[in-house]
């Protein structure tokens, strides 16, 4: 994790395209891995508030995770509570986890304009 998290410093070379692609990968696959573990939870969710099978519960879970709305509906109270905080759990889950994919991209891209104007400037 620590080196997901570690960029090379603003005065420190752009690091090699291979190691960028490596960086890139593990954020991508951190990012599997939680898109994972909010599937999960959503099925986990749908089938025990409303009784859905595994396929009914995945089509809706991953739906609401991908921001689409749910395509069953839902009939007791506590699957329409489920429903409710799942899709505020699913809005700020894509914000964070798409945050983890973007940084390596962006930092590559304002660091190589940050190296392109010399070491002269102490900024």
């Amino acid at each position: 994790m620590k080196e997901l998290l570690a960029f090379e410093h603003r005065r420190q070379a752009v690091i090699p395209r291979r190691r960028f692609l490596v960086r890139l990968g593990r954020a991508i696959l951190l990012w599997l891995g939680l898109a994972c573990i909010g599937l999960a939870i959503g099925m986990t969710g749908y089938a025990a508030t409303e009784g859905m099978s595994a396929i009914d519960a995945f089509i809706n879970a991953s739906m609401i995770l991908s921001g689409m709305g749910p395509v069953d509906q839902l009939k007791t109270s506590g699957g329409k509570l489920f429903a409710g905080f799942y899709a505020l759990f699913s809005g700020l889950f894509v914000v964070i986890a798409s945050g983890f994919v973007l940084a390596p991209v962006l930092h590559r891209v304002l660091h190589s304009f940050h190296v392109e104007q010399g070491k002269s400037d102490d900024d």
